[in-house]
């Protein structure tokens, strides 16, 4: 792939994939998850009937872990789909953020959990919270890492297709800048430009998405971007 990047500009991309939101996630450990009692331990193990006896007994179901992570936190991350409902339909905060700031929708998000993300929505999670310490957004982790049916899953629910986070990048604007450019990531600039997402915002130093990926050498998301614009004035 031919590439016109820079090398100062390929080592502050480099930084910001390590410091990005969807690395910044922290699953229960092995160690921790052998800790858990309850509720966690139970959503850990996708126990239903452990959890259908706790909610009776009127356990917590929005208790916390030492990293903040409720129950359904937990459920999300070990794709515990019948714990999630239980503990839906027992009033847990669908919506809950744990310490830094990620909620179930970004969990399943990021871990490219399609059918997770699926039932949290269709349980009534919202797919417009703002998200981790980037003040992102699922959509924007999702388009990072190119799950590009995530973010279809994602845009049919009302995700805010041009929030902007506190790097200066909204979705689109990441599915170039922090992706490979591959066919994963393509469907996904595909499927943001299908949905209206802004062309015209750019990154704190005033690019716009056509000029990042002509940087990149991202000949495929060039020829979109360029259709796009091409088709909207006409």
């Amino acid at each position: 792939m031919n590439r016109t990047t820079t090398l100062p500009w390929a080592l502050l991309t480099a930084a910001l994939l390590l410091a990005h939101p969807a690395q910044a996630q922290v699953p229960p450990t092995a160690a921790q998850t052998a800790t858990y009692q309850g509720l966690h331990a139970a959503a850990a193990r996708g126990d239903t009937a452990k959890v259908q006896k706790l909610v009776v007994a009127r356990a917590d179901v929005n208790a916390r872990d030492s990293y903040g992570r409720t129950p359904l936190h937990v459920a999300t991350f070990a794709r515990q789909r019948d714990v999630i409902r239980l503990l839906v339909q027992a009033q847990a905060d669908i919506n809950a953020l744990e310490n830094d700031r990620y909620d179930a929708v970004t969990i399943a998000a990021v871990a490219d959990d399609e059918d997770t993300l699926r039932l949290l929505l269709q349980l009534g999670a919202s797919a417009a919270q703002v998200t981790s310490r980037y003040d992102g957004t699922a959509l924007i982790a999702a388009a990072h890492l190119g799950h590009d049916g995530v973010v279809r899953q994602l845009i049919a629910a009302g995700a805010p297709l041009d929030h902007v986070n506190n790097l200066h990048w909204t979705a689109l604007i990441e599915s170039i800048v922090l992706g490979d450019g591959g066919p994963r990531h393509q469907a996904t600039l595909q499927a943001l430009l299908k949905a209206g997402a802004s062309k015209a915002l750019t990154d704190r130093q005033g690019n716009t998405p056509l000029q990042l990926a002509r940087q990149r050498g991202y000949t495929a998301m060039v020829q979109m971007l360029e259709s796009a614009s091409a088709s909207r004035s006409r």
